[in-house]
């Protein structure tokens, strides 16, 4: 077997420099990490409880119950700093964690920028994206206390394709509703869930009454992830054999995703780098919180003090453009009410390609940190976003998907902005998957054929004008 440096001598002069940046990161036998991090323990203003959907008052764990095993019910509301991982979790993380963490050197010398550009590769997973960190518990929590189903949303289907993963693991049933705008635009991610054994429907769909409800308004609906949630819960709720998961949003997924973050700790620790800014994308904020709240904590304690940034799509810019309010995580109502940024959760945003990220609130944690003013937030169009990852996927020789193509975009104008200052900032990267399944994609982009969707001002003003008035 070759050893780092041979493996050196072997590759090509093209492909020397990003192999030596991945050699060294990784050359000192990083371990998985052993607990998740919990940010809510370290805020000294905790973020707002959830609420009952129809008396308004705190929601309690028994609340909870008849959607999520009892342990992600405990990891939802607890206040502890660190909760361990299961060996049987971590025997499973093992297929592909630890994580890379690769210097973009390519992409530097592309822009001839004094910036050193760093990203978290996450596409290395079974499902080619982070969803299997929070999956994997999840279902392995579930077959623990005996459930034999789970229902699920997706978007793009990397996370519909993560859960049905993790089930042919455990032996669950897997069920899933795929937002109908990625259904079409991306078959071979259904084709992924059903190979791992999965059940995949378009949603809206006729099997559920808030499908059908859709469907008699708008038979030609390009469906949301508050529809597919709706339609998901739904059917949890009405078997008492079936749990739902969720893949963003909730305190307990954010947690799982912390794994992200505490290798990339000491992974930047062993090549003795420290990052100015810290970028990701954000949809429901899983990605995004993985790999910055543990960075969040450090900053906390004063060790470090990066930017922290997090990249929306100008379509469906819930942190810039919504309201920081109490709103269903639902489209039909039938979640719990959650202070969050929010669109109003009846939007629907226009089909865009990063499916993943056409959600119309935000995880409460990250709006909260966000309120907080321990992060940023910025919306880039489409367009920029898949013409920077063209010039990523030419440099760098991965083609991301369309959702971590916001954090490239906004790592670009970081670094150009470098190339004019003389900064040579450290940006770290959040790349969650690749877009193997999201060629349809890049073929519009390359064609010329894909534009820039944005909402419109009053379609916003009649979603958020829906917002349930409860008083903080």
């Amino acid at each position: 077997m070759l050893n780092g440096e041979q493996m050196h001598v072997r590759l090509s002069n093209g492909y020397r420099a990003r192999a030596r940046s991945v050699i060294n990161v990784n050359s000192t036998a990083i371990e998985i990490p052993h607990q998740w991090y919990n940010l809510v323990a370290d805020l000294a203003i905790k973020p707002p409880p959830p609420l009952h959907p129809k008396t308004f008052e705190p929601v309690k764990p028994e609340d909870l119950s008849p959607l999520f095993a009892d342990e992600l019910i405990k990891q939802e509301v607890t206040d502890e700093r660190f909760i361990d991982i299961p060996e049987e979790v971590i025997d499973v993380y093992r297929l592909w964690r630890p994580t890379p963490l690769i210097r973009a050197k390519r992409l530097e010398k592309l822009l001839d920028t004094p910036a050193r550009i760093y990203y978290k590769y996450e596409g290395v997973s079974p499902a080619g994206s982070h969803k299997p960190n929070t999956a994997v518990p999840q279902v392995y929590y579930n077959a623990q206390q005996g459930v034999k189903n789970v229902v699920t949303e997706t978007g793009a289907g990397q996370w519909g394709s993560s859960l049905a993963f993790a089930c042919s693991l455990f032996g669950l049933g897997c069920e899933v509703w795929q937002v109908c705008a990625s259904y079409d635009q991306k078959p071979y991610r259904k084709l992924m869930m059903q190979t791992w054994g999965a059940k995949v429907h378009p949603s809206p769909s006729d099997i559920t009454h808030a499908g059908r409800k859709i469907l008699q308004m708008d038979p030609s609906s390009p469906g949301s992830l508050g529809i597919a949630i709706s339609e998901a819960v739904e059917i949890a709720a009405a078997n008492d054999d079936t749990k739902y998961c969720l893949g963003s949003v909730l305190n307990h997924v954010l947690l799982h995703q912390t794994v992200i973050g505490e290798e990339c700790i000491r992974q930047m620790e062993a090549i003795g780098e420290t990052p100015d800014l810290i970028i990701g994308c954000t949809g429901g904020g899983s990605n995004f919180a993985g790999l910055s709240f543990p960075f969040i904590r450090e900053k906390l304690k004063g060790k470090i003090n990066p930017v922290i940034r997090a990249v929306e799509p100008a379509a469906c810019p819930s942190l810039t453009k919504g309201v920081y309010a109490y709103d269903f995580g639902d489209t039909a109502g039938m979640t719990p009410l959650m202070k969050m940024h929010t669109l109003g959760h009846d939007f629907i945003p226009d089909p865009i390609h990063a499916g993943g990220l056409r959600y119309h609130g935000m995880a409460p944690l990250i709006s909260h940190v966000h309120e907080l003013g321990f992060m940023e937030a910025i919306s880039i169009p489409q367009t920029e976003c898949f013409q920077g990852a063209i010039r990523f996927a030419r440099s760098e020789g991965i083609i991301p998907a369309p959702e971590p193509t916001h954090a490239i975009a906004a790592t670009i104008r970081e670094a150009v902005r470098c190339r004019e200052t003389g900064e040579s900032k450290v940006i770290l990267m959040a790349m969650c998957g690749h877009g193997h399944f999201d060629l349809a994609s890049y073929e519009k982009y390359l064609q010329g054929s894909l534009v820039d969707l944005s909402f419109e001002e009053e379609k916003i003003k009649e979603s958020l004008a829906k917002v349930p008035q409860v008083q903080a």
